[in-house]
């Protein structure tokens, strides 16, 4: 008789293994179904976002970060440091450190909470069982009450540019033995300026295409063209309107073909990383007779709660619709874990921050200024620039601005936008805002520490009525 669960999750990731462990906090039988696993033959917690993803993308950002400050920022502050030399064997070495101790952690998580770890790649049968098999063929069958899909994504692969040895995704971006010479980055998005930052700060030449006409299409446009700029003057070549239609590999070097306003281009790199967006895993989970739908992208149906057309079911993260991010999988794993316990949770996704950890920071939570526009909905700004703000001229990282967009009527914060320093740290105090559905004037009548970064975001918001204190202003007129 096949062993049963309240609650089976199938993926270990910031969305599955949060779930889990909720789920058992809440006195449900729980058990986690992963199937990555490491050279040992041991299972891998943790899913992309901590192995080849969020976490040491952050290490080596981190690491190329102080290389970049020693290098050409520690004059500015008197320090002389001589020579600046880079061991990437030791920072990849920490990186993997930092890594190892996370997903460690979730194992000993798991193990406190009561969650049963099972190893093998899980499939949705009909009726809510789940058949995994291990890796070497054997399959087990599991019965559970209520089934959570959270198997994540993947890098998406295009034919021009196939996945080898001098051309990689996001995962061998991570990894390389030495510093490329000159780096080619298919891709302006969030991994790619990462990643191309990363090895820009390393001591590559990096040349970026984007096939868009657009820098950061996504982003609030002021915040863009900033960060267009000061990306610029760092160094890294970013090539708008380019569409990549042919790679060469050729004695170790990969000759790049790709077309822009000028007609055909090519350039000969090193190493070239492809990182054009993710795509769903979902490849082989479900059974015919599961009856989960998935949409014509291969992502899985899902409603605001999670819940796909089969009663019971529920997926959550990367494989359904909505940003691919994960906090947002995190949260989706407790509101489903809490609802399979009958409670009413929910998650506002339209507080869902964003973050692009490159330097400076970009963060944002909410409406652009050109969503709002092309809305028609009356809005008000406020901005306030880190080159007015005095910790930041103690830090030496005076480049950027917060900008705060208000409904005009009501003055209800609409959207916050920060390019600048610790970004991805002050943007939670806008989500915290909006999620109370504050005002630009509550955020005005707060009171900030001085002297800190966060003054500039008091300072946008007494900017959205005219007010700021610490930059001359013209008098605000509605906008619309």
């Amino acid at each position: 008789m096949a062993e049963k669960f309240d609650v089976i999750v199938i993926g270990s990731g910031p969305g599955g293994y949060v779930a889990a462990i909720k789920a058992a906090q809440l006195g449900l039988k729980t058990a986690c179904v992963e199937k990555w696993t490491n050279d040992a033959g041991k299972a891998v917690l943790g899913g992309t976002c901590l192995n080849i993803g969020c976490i040491p993308s952050k290490a080596l950002l981190e690491s190329s970060h102080k290389l970049e400050d020693a290098k050409h920022r520690f004059d500015v502050h008197g320090i002389n440091v001589g020579e600046v030399s880079v061991d990437l064997g030791k920072m990849m070495e920490r990186k993997n450190g930092i890594v190892k101790n996370l997903t460690t952690g979730i194992a000993g998580l798991f193990k406190s909470n009561g969650v049963t770890s099972i190893q093998g790649f899980g499939k949705l049968l009909s009726n809510k069982q789940v058949e995994v098999t291990d890796a070497k063929g054997n399959s087990t069958v599991y019965e559970a009450g209520n089934v959570v899909l959270a198997t994540g994504s993947k890098p998406i692969e295009i034919p021009p540019a196939p996945i080898g040895e001098h051309i990689v995704d996001s995962e061998g971006a991570l990894s390389f033995d030495e510093v490329p010479k000159k780096l080619g980055v298919i891709g302006a998005g969030v991994i790619g300026l990462e990643l191309g930052s990363v090895w820009s700060r390393l001591g590559s030449e990096v040349v970026v295409l984007e096939a868009l006409d657009t820098f950061l299409a996504g982003v609030d446009q002021q915040l863009a063209k900033d960060a267009l700029k000061q990306f610029t003057k760092q160094g890294l070549d970013i090539r708008l309107r380019a569409r990549v239609t042919a790679t060469e590999v050729s004695r170790g070097k990969v000759k790049v073909t790709y077309t822009d306003s000028k007609g055909e281009q090519e350039i000969k790199v090193d190493k070239l990383i492809v990182a054009v967006g993710r795509g769903p895993v979902t490849e082989n989970l479900l059974s015919a007779d599961s009856n989960v739908n998935l949409d014509e992208r291969g992502f899985i149906y899902a409603d605001d709660n999670c819940m796909t057309n089969v009663p019971g079911v529920y997926a959550i993260g990367d494989c359904v619709r909505g940003p691919m991010l994960a906090h947002k999988a995190s949260e989706e794993g407790i509101m489903v874990a809490e609802r399979i316990a009958g409670q009413k949770a929910q998650v506002n996704y339209d507080t869902i921050p964003w973050v692009i950890y490159t330097h400076p920071e970009i963060a944002w939570v909410g409406k652009t200024e050109e969503q709002l526009k092309a809305s028609g909905e009356p809005y008000k700004v406020g901005t306030f620039p880190f080159a007015a703000n005095g910790r930041a001229m103690a830090a030496d990282a005076t480049m950027g601005l917060v900008k705060i967009i208000a409904h005009e009527k009501t003055d209800r914060i609409v959207g916050v936008h920060i390019i600048g320093p610790q970004a991805s740290e002050m943007i939670a105090q806008a989500v915290i805002a909006m999620e109370f559905g504050s005002s630009a004037e509550d955020l005005a009548l707060t009171v900030f520490a001085h002297p800190t970064l966060s003054e500039a975001v008091h300072e946008a918001a007494l900017a959205v009525d005219g007010h700021a204190i610490h930059i001359a202003q013209k008098k605000k007129r509605p906008t619309a």
